[in-house]
């Protein structure tokens, strides 16, 4: 697999990078441009499908800005191929669709967050520094449903790590707790300050569950979480 970034590389100090995809030039130069006068570094941009994966596995964004309606391959397409080929991958869904279904299509597909188009300057550029941390970022009235969509998954029968297994990972008694609160659908900001520790500490706790359970994204980990019960705990 293609590593995302150099390993010593300090997300706090270095610029996040940023890929953005749109088949609209004007739009998509002027998101790339706005971001880069705002000390990100954007390594790449894409106008179709197609072209969006090959670049994107060149370049190796940390944070991927993707449009849903594309030529050559739809977006929802783009986000689940590049997550699975690099599930550290966060990818910013900017639409200009609010639809529900395409919400809930473009989290099911890995999406980290979804921002509508209407969206403001400032507001887009918080929402990716948010989503390089892997924070879920929704427009308002979006998160809610995405949450309602979790639980409705984690109702359906589904493959899962069993944690009863003789040899089944076991989860400390604080990645346990993180675990609980990102089921409740908290912020990795807000579980930081809920458990007074930082949030990178907060991002090991979660990268390391999700190493432990073998699951590749958040979605995977909250449905994992709920179907245990760890929301109502």
């Amino acid at each position: 697999m293609t590593q995302r970034q150099d390993p010593e590389r300090d997300p706090v100090r270095d610029p996040i990078r940023v890929m953005v995809v749109d088949d609209h030039p004007m739009w998509r130069d002027a998101v790339a441009r706005d971001l880069a006068e705002s000390g990100f570094e954007v390594v790449a941009t894409a106008g179709d499908g197609e072209q969006a994966v090959r670049r994107a596995k060149a370049a190796a964004p940390d944070v991927l800005v993707l449009d849903l309606n594309l030529p050559a391959k739809p977006g929802v397409q783009v986000c689940k191929e590049l997550v699975a080929h690099d599930p550290a991958l966060r990818v910013l869904v900017l639409s200009a669709s609010g639809e529900h279904a395409d919400v809930l299509e473009a989290v099911k597909s890995g999406a980290t967050g979804y921002l509508l188009k209407s969206a403001s300057t400032g507001e887009l550029l918080d929402a990716v520094r948010r989503t390089a941390v892997g924070d879920p970022v929704f427009t308002p009235g979006l998160a809610g449903l995405v949450l309602g969509e979790y639980r409705r998954l984690a109702s359906e029968p589904a493959p899962a790590p069993d944690a009863d297994a003789p040899g089944a990972p076991r989860l400390t008694e604080r990645e346990t707790e993180v675990l609980r609160l990102v089921a409740k659908g908290l912020s990795y900001k807000q579980i930081a300050e809920r458990l007074v520790i930082s949030h990178r500490t907060v991002q090991n706790h979660v990268q390391n569950t999700l190493g432990k359970l073998q699951l590749h994204n958040r979605v995977e980990l909250v449905r994992y979480a709920i179907e245990r019960g760890l929301d109502d705990a």
